[in-house]
């Protein structure tokens, strides 16, 4: 096991009911906007609760932030905050709504530049507005990290970046406002948390036997309780399950000392860019192709995991693995081929020069560049 310092000051506020505490955990006196999607918090109840919580309280609203949250339009929010004195952001929402309140919280002070820097040439925040969250959709883990994802509309580009100053102060996970999600995103989040713990586990062995189990158990939970959340949407012990293993997920505790990977992300996050799948889609399409393309490197935690998810200790298990994840997938109704989206291989130039002309190298080993990624695509056509 590598040397690790692990570090998460989020205070989790999880089960039925628990919006109402808000006033605990907001000061008094604070300027907040709350930020949110499409609409959805005010179809299912959601909004009315934090507004009955938040009762007293200056409250401004900023509402829009899409799935894959784009910077043109969290630009608006940064410039609400600056008119109007806000010093406390809570995001009521899914991870989009989260990654882009984090982006808003740490753009409001850079003046002397633009913010997408933070994006595009790495450059770390110095400052940020405290935030909170009220989780409706489990899926990134962003209400327990420091990171987030933004798009940008103009350019085509899809970047992570993160900060210490960006973690939530508070995260509200009440199982019940996930009740009346569709179909479509609750498969997409159970896939998103998924994958979360793949690009932590599915690498080589390290001997972190407590990491290895805890991401088994993860997996574990999504597999029993991922189609129940389809068939069973208001059964509250399933939401639950469904809820704390996307926050466990992603917190940084699977993560401690072992190597990861991330190269599905990678490519993801370009095939949204230029595609326009969701995020779930694109990782559910990526991650066999990255599976099958390095099977030789991650031979031995592909039979492990074949062994202690799959319950399968035969020949080919890493075939076996990788076959049976993908039927995972699909029997959540997301599929694993571009195609099926009816995406063909028109971008793969332009993602591919991405790469190069970024030197990026992706993987475990590093050992995945330009050339690499365009043999990844083909393999997901």
């Amino acid at each position: 096991m590598k040397n690790f310092t692990y570090y998460n000051p989020v205070k989790l506020v999880f089960g039925k009911g628990t919006i109402a505490q808000l006033p605990t955990l907001i000061p008094q006196n604070a300027r907040i906007l709350m930020t949110y999607g499409q609409g959805s918090i005010k179809r299912n109840g959601v909004y009315e609760q934090v507004i009955r919580a938040l009762r007293g309280y200056s409250i401004e609203e900023f509402s829009g932030i899409e799935p894959n949250p784009r910077y043109e339009t969290l630009m608006k929010a940064v410039e609400v905050c600056r008119t109007t004195n806000i010093d406390f952001l809570l995001a009521v929402g899914g991870g989009s709504v989260l990654d882009g309140t984090k982006f808003i919280a740490a753009a409001v002070h850079y003046t002397t530049g633009d913010p997408w820097d933070f994006l595009s040439k790495g450059l770390k925040p110095r400052s940020a507005l405290p935030l909170g969250c009220v989780l409706t959709l489990p899926a990134t883990g962003s209400e327990m990290n420091i990171y987030a994802v933004i798009s940008r509309d103009s350019t085509k580009e899809k970047y992570g970046f993160g900060s210490p100053l960006l973690y939530p102060q508070f995260s509200i996970l009440d199982p019940e406002t996930t009740f009346t999600l569709p179909p479509r995103q609750t498969a997409n989040g159970i896939v998103d948390a998924f994958v979360h713990v793949m690009e932590q586990y599915m690498t080589y062995p390290i001997g972190a036997l407590t990491q290895d189990h805890l991401a088994e158990a993860i997996i574990l939970s999504l597999i029993e309780d991922g189609p129940k959340a389809l068939s069973e949407p208001t059964n509250y012990t399933v939401r639950a399950n469904i809820m704390w293993s996307a926050t466990m997920a992603l917190n940084g505790l699977i993560g401690c000392g072992v190597p990861q990977d991330w190269t599905t992300h990678a490519i993801g996050h370009e095939l949204t860019a230029f595609y326009g799948l969701d995020h779930g889609q694109t990782l559910a399409i990526v991650m066999p192709a990255v599976w099958k393309h390095q099977k030789r490197a991650k031979e031995e935690k592909l039979a492990l995991f074949a062994r202690r998810v799959w319950q399968y200790d035969g020949s080919n298990a890493a075939d076996v693995a990788i076959q049976r994840t993908e039927e995972f997938f699909r029997s959540l109704g997301v599929n694993t081929r571009l195609h099926e989206y009816g995406c063909d291989d028109r971008y793969f130039d332009e993602i591919v020069q991405r790469f190069e002309l970024r030197n990026e190298r992706l993987g475990e080993h590093q050992s995945i560049g330009a050339n690499e990624v365009k043999e990844i695509l083909e393999l997901c056509k």
